[in-house]
């Protein structure tokens, strides 16, 4: 369990590394587990001049959404008072500062921090916002554009027909191990399909190779379920440039799965993406930027531990260490994740777009854009974008895995949705939201734990250099609730829409000072030796923009 030491702002030190695991870089950072950790007040980045403020102050209400569990709630403002209580937030923001996604100016919107020092796997950085100033390339070349974020550059637009390349009947063949789909030579280009088996029982590599389209039919799985602790399985290799769509010839969900044991290489170049996307979107004009849900999306599956179990498993500690643990991951039927491995790998997914995809198979029961169940802090996942998903960007179940430069565009519900007992870090984030409208209530991040607020592994988790642009009227842009750990730093929230709060803070659980979600160091269900519990949320030079301001 945690021992927290508080002295001022609530930021995790480079001691958190020796606790947590080594402080290396993003392929290797381990994420946060049981250990002693001492917080200390960063040493502020030069002082930005800062961005005058409106004549009035924002109000409590206009800035928090009240939300009652079981009769529990966080008031509007108790939830400005602990914005209030970090260091070189501005509360009082307004949307004239950014460009879309862009700040206006280079001149950061406020005092930034260190989030280097929290642990090794954060880049250090002197601004807030995922993007440093008008003329960051960090997100261009590798992200496709469209009405919800325009990130310039070389990006094609979503909606263009990605760079498949000629088809020559001599050379466009399809590899071994997978099927030969034939022809479309009634489309411009013209292509052919190879289409990879359902399920994937040997490594597999999939090459560029000009005009070759590859094709998802239904529910494909690399590798079969080796359990909690089993062997390795296979891996499917997909190459810079690789274009996967999902076979809209027939009416089942197709997706891709990758079982525990097995692993993805999904690694693409800054000027040669990987993209998985709909069939619609091959020919000219298939797609709009109204278009989203027409494939279900990719699930990893991996051996790391979540807080949920299924009956008669589990339960879980604060450390992870339950080797029976597991659960089924929604979306699809009987497919499992969870383990006692934090530093689990599933693989590696780098400079990859993901198009129009999520689908609601029931309420509740949802695929994603990329869904993470119980991946390890070994799996490495960097530049993806998720656009147009009918359900979240990104849902993460458990697991400890660390995420950098992560674009979601145009989701139907949330953009980072966390849950399950996640423990791990994420930098460089952009949530852009439909501008046509999302569902009511989409969050640009909601971080949650089902109402089950005193399970182990807690909820942890450390955001830093996002930018949120709310654009659904659901209530507010960040939804933090189910007990869950967070400290967010770095960053910039715009809420576009009057009514629409900047935070909604929620406990389901407790009364007074010992309210869950908001409660102080030390306290909750204990295991081994002591409660896991870092506190009441954190900010820090965050910049907000509510309620239309």
């Amino acid at each position: 369990m945690a021992s927290i030491k508080r002295f001022g702002l609530l930021l995790m030190t480079s001691a958190a590394c020796a606790a947590l695991a080594a402080c290396g870089g993003a392929d290797s950072v381990a994420s946060p587990g049981a250990g002693s950790v001492v917080i200390v007040q960063p040493t502020p980045t030069p002082s930005a001049s800062p961005t005058p403020t409106p004549t009035a102050n924002i109000t409590a209400a206009q800035f928090a959404a009240v939300t009652a569990v079981n009769g529990v709630s966080v008031t509007a403002d108790e939830q400005l008072a602990i914005v209030n209580a970090g260091s070189n937030n501005n509360v009082n923001g307004t949307g004239a500062t950014l460009n879309g996604i862009y700040p206006v100016s280079s001149t950061s919107l406020t005092t930034a921090a260190d989030p280097s020092i929290i642990n090794g796997f954060f880049a250090s950085t002197n601004y807030v916002g995922a993007l440093n100033g008008p003329s960051d390339t960090a997100f261009q070349g590798w992200t496709c554009n469209s009405t919800s974020a325009e990130f310039g550059g070389s990006g094609a637009r979503c909606t263009a027909v990605p760079s498949i390349g000629t088809y020559a009947a001599a050379t466009s063949v399809c590899p071994t191990g997978t099927i030969d789909d034939g022809t479309n030579s009634s489309s411009s280009p013209s292509l052919r399909f190879c289409r990879l088996p359902q399920t994937i029982s040997a490594d597999l590599s999939l090459p560029k190779i000009a005009g070759v389209v590859y094709r998802l039919r239904g529910q494909t799985e690399v590798g079969s379920d080796l359990g909690s602790s089993g062997g390795s399985g296979v891996t499917l290799t997909i190459a810079p440039g690789v274009v996967i769509a999902a076979d809209s010839t027939e009416a089942t969900n197709d997706l891709l799965l990758v079982n525990r044991g097995s692993k993805i290489s999904a690694v693409g170049t800054r000027d040669a993406p990987i993209i998985f996307t709909s069939q619609q979107n091959l020919v000219s004009n298939g797609v709009s930027d109204a278009t989203q849900g027409q494939w279900g999306g990719i699930i990893l599956l991996g051996r790391a531990p979540t807080a949920v179990c299924v009956s008669g498993t589990g339960p879980n500690t604060a450390s992870g260490s339950s080797t029976t643990c597991q659960l089924a991951i929604e979306g699809v039927t009987g497919r499992f994740y969870g383990g006692a491995n934090q530093a689990d790998s599933s693989g590696q997914m780098s400079y990859v777009q993901i198009r129009y995809s999520g689908i609601a198979i029931s309420d509740g029961n949802e695929l994603q854009g990329l869904t993470l169940g119980g991946t390890g802090s070994g799996t490495v996942l960097d530049h993806i974008q998720s656009h147009n998903s009918a359900d979240d960007g990104i849902e993460i179940f458990g697991g400890t895995s660390n995420l950098k430069y992560i674009a979601i565009t145009g989701a139907d519900d949330d953009g980072f949705d966390i849950d399950n007992g996640y423990r791990g870090f994420m930098q460089f984030l952009i949530a852009a939201q439909r501008t046509i409208g999302a569902t009511a209530d989409s969050f640009s991040t909601e971080i949650d734990s089902n109402n089950a607020e005193e399970l182990l592994p807690r909820t942890f988790g450390r955001y830093a250099n996002f930018t949120f642009l709310q654009t659904a009227l659901a209530p507010a842009a960040i939804r933090l609730r189910g007990g869950a750990d967070m400290t967010f730093i770095n960053g910039i929230v715009k809420s576009t829409n009057s009514g629409v709060a900047c935070v909604n803070i929620v406990a389901g659980a407790g009364s007074g000072s010992d309210r869950t979600t908001i409660r102080a160091a030390g306290v909750g269900p204990t295991d081994n030796g002591g409660p896991q519990e870092a506190g009441p949320p954190v900010f820090t030079s965050v910049y907000f923009s509510c309620n239309g301001r």
